[in-house]
């Protein structure tokens, strides 16, 4: 049966013309509210038919058709999640999304419903940041790179990398001493270094920290003990080759990357430019493209610091407008990254931001606070009002209803990192995202992972996953997760031609994968 939107507003009314007791209750609140217990059982049922078909409609997927085959997946699916649910609501203990990432990590590598999710075409990531992608496995074998050296502290307290032929003479944040790092291996064992290595990459097992601010300098003390491991020029191609490796071989096949393009070095100690660091990225993806067909490809959207001063920010513009003068198909963005709490917000930067030229993009991160009424959350007004195409995060939008309403009139995607809301602090059960208020009121998403190196997670799986059992509602099936993967190119920074050519090739892998679920093979 087709729902029009005059059909259900129909229904909706004329269930008053149902008996002639309720053709004559007149229409005050209090008179309304009473004449629900007046009409016919038939009449009510008819009323909750209508009340609930409606939000259905308005919930992400909903409007989409699923073919035979599909339909077909959708049962496997279904009751696999189906399952899952049932033994969270027996016992809530086993209901994963309801509890930290952390303390389940194991249990949802055995989940069927997570493995489905794995072999999944999710389409794109568009919200992930450089130095925080690869597996901590790929980290720990970077250290094992020639030349590479390690200042320790106290208790051989790793405080910095460096690749130098020579013993490196750079200070760091701390006093500390370099060895280089095949003598700090053999004098510590090599087990008990991949092991502190595994600690020290990761926010893993830390699942409770006495504020968000504990939990972000934390967070930002991994992007700093990595910054000379990964910002030697050799290993940041590497690194981001395999980033995209690992990427695909989670169901990805395109990604929209946030980086601060710092400067990286040479082993004699030379320093590049920033268009040379966008120069190996794009040489980078070119290489992995031509070795993998079915991928679509990366964009780059260039994310410098917001705690820093508004003619700092003037220089950002400049910087962007002629790296994109460069690389205008690869460099088509700008966002301000880093801890809104205590960096500077978005109206501080009014004037230098509204010289950016039209054709570069803002993909603003704002709202990821508990806050509600400051500076913070207002990020929020100056993102809409600077006409950002997506907004990141956006964890506080749900307290703002005039700014959420205009987002989804304006067709803006919120950017929902699940995990990574949760490890800094924001909330604990994804049954309680806000991202659920987002899907029952129509506002667009698309889910991404943010900084999956640091969680121990998959590129995007755990993030489609929590999305799908904790946040989406548990009617919420294949249709929702079909809207997600082509949200994530609908939404992206790919030009129409590019999406179309994208489409397809995400609709082979698709249509691959449907075959396999019904098969059971996933």
């Amino acid at each position: 049966m087709g729902w029009s939107p005059l059909k259900v507003n129909q229904m909706a009314t004329g269930w008053r013309y149902s008996s002639s007791t309720a053709e004559k209750i007149s229409h005050t609140t209090v008179s309304v509210s009473r004449s629900l217990r007046k009409i016919t059982p038939s009449a009510y049922q008819r009323l909750r038919r209508v009340v609930t078909k409606s939000e259905e409609m308005l919930t992400m997927g909903h409007r989409l058709r699923l073919n035979d085959k599909e339909l077909a997946a959708n049962k496997v699916i279904m009751a696999v999640k189906k399952e899952e649910i049932n033994k969270g609501i027996l016992d809530p203990t086993k209901f994963t999304p309801g509890q930290h990432i952390f303390e389940t990590l194991t249990q949802i590598r055995k989940s069927p419903i997570f493995n489905i999710i794995k072999t999944m075409p999710k389409g794109g990531v568009l919200h992930a940041h450089d130095t925080a992608l690869c597996s901590t496995e790929y980290l720990i074998s970077l250290t094992y790179r020639e030349n590479l050296w390690i200042c320790t502290a106290a208790e051989d307290k790793a405080i910095a990398f460096r690749f130098s032929v020579e013993k490196p003479n750079e200070k760091s944040i701390e006093d500390c001493n370099w060895e280089p790092m095949a003598e700090f291996r053999e004098r510590l064992g090599e087990k008990n270094v991949t092991r502190y290595l595994r600690r020290r990459f990761s926010m893993y097992p830390f699942s409770k920290f006495l504020s968000n601010n504990q939990a972000w300098a934390h967070f930002m003390g991994i992007f700093i003990l990595l910054d000379g491991l990964l910002c030697h020029a050799p290993i940041w191609g590497d690194y981001f080759y395999n980033a995209l490796k690992e990427f695909s071989e989670d169901g990805v096949q395109y990604l929209e990357l946030r980086s601060l393009l710092p400067p990286l070095y040479c082993i004699g100690g030379e320093m590049l430019e920033p268009r040379d660091t966008v120069a190996l990225y794009k040489s980078e993806l070119e290489r992995f493209k031509s070795n993998h067909p079915d991928f679509i490809g990366s964009k780059l959207i260039y994310a410098p610091l917001r705690g820093v001063e508004p003619t700092v920010v003037e220089d950002y513009v400049k910087t962007a407008v002629e790296l994109n003068k460069e690389f205008p198909d690869f460099m088509v963005g700008f966002d301000l990254v880093g801890q809104e709490e205590l960096g500077r917000p978005l109206i501080d930067f009014i004037e230098p931001l509204l010289k950016m030229p039209k054709h570069i993009n803002f993909y603003f991160h704002a709202g990821e606070t508990n806050w509600f009424g400051s500076a913070i959350d207002e990020n929020l007004t100056d993102a809409v009002l600077l006409g950002t195409k997506r907004i990141g995060h956006a964890f506080a939008i749900t307290k703002h209803p005039m700014t959420m309403r205009m987002a989804r009139i304006l067709d803006i995607a919120i950017e929902v990192c699940p995990v990574s809301n949760q490890v800094l602090q924001l909330g604990v059960d994804y049954r309680n995202h806000p991202a659920a208020l987002l899907l029952a009121s129509g506002v667009p998403i698309v889910i991404s992972s943010d900084d999956p190196s640091f969680w121990r997670c998959a590129p995007l799986s755990h993030d489609f996953y929590f999305a799908f059992l904790g946040i989406a509602p548990i009617k919420a099936d294949l249709r929702f997760l079909k809207c997600l993967a082509q949200n994530s190119i609908r939404y992206s920074a790919l030009e129409e031609e590019e999406k179309k050519e994208a489409f397809g090739k995400w609709q082979k892998l698709w249509d691959k994968w449907i075959d396999d679920v019904v098969a059971e093979k996933c």
